[in-house]
């Protein structure tokens, strides 16, 4: 029988005995408060760290000696590992306790962090990232659930938009602090802020978490753990390798094979099983495939979308690493508190109509910035698109994250909050993935007639990408100056297709949406509407 041994607290009443308790709501609005603040610190050190050090890849090479490959997998291993552990992870922390996984978790996490900054190979950093993201994904879960099982149905929904609101934005705040952590000091002291987040929720969690653990009968599923981690870390080592080592490379195709296998014989499992980890028959609830269509969008364009404009400010306009994360700021001035006030505007105006429109925003903002962006207008050709679209993803996140975990009973909120990361983390990986190749096919085709008379072997890095095409244009000197100006042409001309191709998959999801999306919010997160039972256990 599900039950939750809350930690005694001094200013804390409880109204019945422990022993009895399912989940402990908090009722005091200052721990509530503070449970936030700890839970969403936590989170942005996790997601920080998966953009982090993607503007240290030119220290690491030559401080460490790193290679091409050797760099992608300092900066995927991290998410590999986080992505293919959320689910199995989830689980544990609804079984052990969410307080002291979570702890455990940002204790490991700080530990990796600290040696990584320490690190004097590739090959040790490798291991370290790993790692991080095995701490990383016993940290990120369990914030959301820990959310979804302390607050009062009421209140979720609120908090549930500022913790996606932070979810949105932590890949913001990693690149602009990481950027001007490089331009002003060495890569190891892009550690620093991850360990100090880690380090503030620690202390928070100690004093205002408290500890909910549900007591189930039933055995683990192994074979569904298992089988879970084998499908995602497939799927998600497929799709970084494809773009990077050929989708008909050897490694691509056998961890595609892997994946795919995974997840058929994990639904096989899953079907079978009287306590799944996921009941996978839970995707014909409207609101959580919903949910997880839109998510999974808002996350593959984010993650694109940051992709195109950074290298768009950096080698077509020249601005630094540091001040081309400063021109994501906007994005997330608008999605944060978006984000925040989404489910309130759900519950106005209808869970359908909230998404829709979010994802049509997302689209137009999309589109703008492919017929607006001009190299002569600078930042402010594109800055209307980069807004527009930061709403649409404000309204589109926090609900459709709401949606998903009300479609999992309490004692599942591990599970409902892992497969929330899940699908945050895989439409990341497929939006960078396709959006990206798109990009890139578009370039090669644009930059081909510069690449007419120039030796052999600098045909190939320009052909690659704008990156080695600068590069080999500032190696040539004044005689680089057509070149380089071709470059920036080719990718400038390239964005388009890739834009409006993300803007199609908006409206998709619109259009799924308005066919199948719950209409209102009470239908789309019934957990969160139903009448409380009196016998609800609180702590004051």
């Amino acid at each position: 029988m599900p039950a939750a041994h809350p930690d005694p607290a001094p200013a804390a009443n409880v109204d019945q005995d422990p022993s009895d308790l399912h989940d402990v709501v908090i009722v005091d609005p200052v721990r509530r408060r503070l449970i936030l603040a700890a839970m969403c610190v936590a989170l942005v050190a996790v997601v920080a760290s998966v953009s982090g050090l993607n503007v240290a890849q030119q220290a690491l090479a030559e401080d460490l000696g790193a290679s091409q490959s050797q760099l992608l997998w300092i900066i995927n291993g991290y998410t590999l590992a986080l992505a293919a552990l959320l689910m199995p992870v989830g689980a544990i922390g609804d079984r052990w306790g969410r307080k002291p996984v979570l702890l455990i978790g940002l204790v490991a996490f700080a530990a990796t962090n600290i040696a990584a900054a320490f690190a004097t190979d590739p090959t040790t950093l490798i291991a370290l990232r790993v790692a991080a993201g095995f701490a990383a994904a016993m940290v990120m879960p369990v914030t959301l659930s820990v959310i979804t099982t302390s607050f009062p149905a009421a209140q979720q929904a609120k908090a549930i938009g500022t913790w996606a609101g932070f979810a949105g934005a932590g890949g913001i705040i990693g690149l602009f602090v990481s950027a001007a952590i490089i331009d002003n000091a060495t890569w190891p002291w892009v550690f620093a802020l991850p360990v100090a987040l880690a380090a503030v929720s620690f202390v928070l969690t100690v004093v205002v978490v408290p500890h909910s653990v549900e007591h189930v009968d039933t055995g683990f599923d192994i074979a569904g753990s298992l089988l879970s981690i084998v499908a995602v870390g497939g799927l998600v080592l497929a799709i970084h390798e494809g773009p990077e080592q050929g989708w008909t490379a050897p490694i691509t195709i056998v961890a595609a094979a892997a994946g795919l296998l995974g997840a058929a014989a994990f639904i096989v499992v899953e079907l079978r099983r009287e306590h799944p980890l996921l009941d996978v028959r839970i995707f014909a609830i409207r609101g959580l495939a919903a949910g997880s269509v839109n998510l999974f969008v808002v996350f593959a364009v984010m993650f694109s979308m940051f992709l195109v404009l950074v290298q768009y400010l950096q080698a077509v306009l020249g601005y630094s690493a540091l001040r081309a994360a400063t021109g994501l700021l906007p994005m997330a001035a608008v999605m944060m508190p978006l984000s925040t006030i989404a489910p309130t505007i759900a519950e106005r105006i209808g869970f359908r109509r909230t998404l829709v429109t979010g994802m049509l925003a997302m689209a137009a903002g999309l589109g703008l910035f492919a017929v607006m962006a001009d190299p002569t207008g600078g930042y402010l050709s594109v800055l209307p698109g980069v807004l527009i679209l930061g709403a649409g993803v404000g309204l589109a996140m926090s609900p459709s994250t709401a949606a998903i975990t009300s479609s999992l009973p309490e004692e599942k909120q591990g599970v409902a909050s892992a497969l929330n990361d899940t699908v945050r983390e895989m439409g990341g990986a497929v939006g960078i993935a396709l959006i990206g190749s798109v990009l890139n096919a578009a370039y090669r085709s644009n930059i081909e007639p510069d690449l007419a008379g120039l030796p052999g072997e600098i045909v190939e890095p320009v052909s690659e990408g704008i990156g080695g095409a600068l590069a080999v244009a500032g190696q040539l000197g004044e005689n680089g100056a057509a070149l380089a100006a071709g470059a920036r042409s080719a990718f400038v001309d390239g964005m388009p297709p890739a834009l409006l191709l993300g803007a199609g998959v908006c409206l998709a999801a619109a259009g799924f949406t308005a066919l199948r999306g719950p209409k209102t919010a009470a239908e789309a997160e019934p957990r969160l509407h139903r009448h409380a039972p009196e016998d609800e256990p609180v702590i004051r």
